[in-house]
C-alpha cells in the first residue's frame, strides 16, 4: 500500500494556498469578507515524471516548483484582496522568483560567509571556520525573520501560516475540516519552510568544513555550488524526520526546528482558520478524495 500524499502549502496576502498531487487551490478573503477560491493545474512534467521519484533531485525540484508556484499565487491573492484582476501567467513572476533566490542566497549564503572568510586567519581549524559561519548564518535569517514579523501586515500573513499548520495537522489526524475541529490542533507542522531553513544551516556546517581555509573567491564559489546539494540533503531529511516524528529521540531533534516556527507560525482566528479550510476542500475536492462537510 502506497504512502498518503503529504498535502501542504503557504499563507499569502489575507489567504491560503494548498497543493496537491495534481492541482492547486489559493482561498482568499476579499475586501468584502468573502472567501474566493481559485484552482489550477500543477507542472505534471516535473509531478507526474520519473524525476520527482529519485531521492535528493526531488527535493531540488520541489523546491523550485514551490518558488514558482508560491509566487504566482501571492501575486494572486495580493490582487484579490484589493478588488483588482487576477493574473497568474506573465515574465514578471519569473523575474520576482529569480530575484528573490538572488536576494535570499546573497544575504543568507554568500554574506556570511564573505564575513567570516575575512576573519578566517584567525580561526585556527576549518571546522571552526565553518561554525563561525553557521551562527552568523543563523544569527541572520532569526533576525530577519523576527523584524519582519513585527510588521502588522506580515503578522497577518504569518497568522493564515498558522492556519495552514492547524487544517494540515487536522486533515492528517483524519479530523473533521470544520473551524471547531480544526482549531484545537498545533499550529506547528514538522514539513514546515522554517523547519527546512534551520536543517539546511545545520547541514551547510557540516558540509562546508572539510574545505577549510579557502581564498574568498574559490569560498564564496563553493558556497553556489553545494548550495543545491544541501539543499536536496535536507529536503529528504525533512522528510525522513516527519516519518518518524512521533519517536521519544526524534522529538528531541526536531525541537529546534518546531522552536525557530515561533517566529513565522502565529495563533490564526476563526476566518482565517475557514479560508485555510476552503482551500484544502477544494484541493481534496479537484482530486477525488472525500471530505467531512460537516457544519462549521
Amino acid at each position: 500500500m502506497s504512502r498518503p500524499f503529504n498535502y501542504g502549502g503557504q499563507a499569502v496576502i489575507e489567504g491560503v494556498m494548498m497543493r496537491g498531487t495534481h492541482k492547486f487551490a489559493v482561498a482568499i478573503r476579499d475586501p468584502e469578507g468573502e472567501i474566493v477560491v481559485k484552482e489550477g493545474p500543477l507542472n505534471q512534467t516535473l509531478y507526474g515524471g520519473r524525476l520527482i521519484r529519485i531521492p535528493f533531485l526531488r527535493g531540488l525540484i520541489s523546491l523550485w516548483d514551490a518558488l514558482v508556484l508560491g509566487t504566482k499565487t501571492l501575486m494572486m491573492s495580493a490582487d484579490v484582496a484589493s478588488g483588482e484582476d487576477v493574473s497568474l501567467e506573465g515574465p514578471f513572476s519569473w523575474i520576482t522568483v529569480a530575484l528573490g533566490i538572488g536576494l535570499g542566497v546573497g544575504l543568507f549564503i554568500l554574506l556570511p560567509s564573505f564575513v567570516v572568510g575575512l576573519l578566517s586567519s584567525f580561526v585556527p581549524s576549518g571546522w571552526a571556520v565553518s561554525l563561525l559561519e553557521g551562527v552568523a548564518r543563523l544569527f541572520l535569517i532569526v533576525g530577519y525573520i523576527w523584524a519582519v514579523g513585527r510588521l502588522p501586515d506580515i503578522q497577518r500573513v504569518f497568522a493564515y501560516h498558522g492556519a495552514e499548520h492547524k487544517t494540515i495537522n487536522a486533515y492528517e489526524a483524519s479530523a473533521d475540516l470544520t473551524v471547531s475541529s480544526v482549531r484545537t490542533y498545533p499550529k506547528a507542522h514538522m514539513r514546515c519552510g522554517t523547519s527546512f531553513l534551520l536543517t539546511l544551516t545545520f547541514l551547510a556546517v557540516l558540509v562546508f568544513a572539510p574545505f577549510g581555509h579557502l581564498p574568498m573567491g574559490y569560498r564564496l564559489l563553493s558556497r553556489l555550488l553545494l548550495l543545491p546539494v544541501i539543499a536536496g540533503i535536507a529536503y529528504e531529511l525533512i522528510r525522513l524526520m516527519a516519518r518518524v516524528a512521533d519517536r521519544p529521540w526524534m522529538k528531541l531533534l526536531i525541537a529546534p526546528n518546531l522552536a525557530l516556527q515561533r517566529l513565522t507560525v502565529f495563533e490564526p482566528d476563526d476566518g482565517m482558520l475557514e479560508v485555510a479550510i476552503a482551500a484544502l476542500r477544494a484541493v481534496l475536492r479537484s482530486e477525488g478524495v472525500t471530505v467531512t462537510e460537516a457544519a462549521r
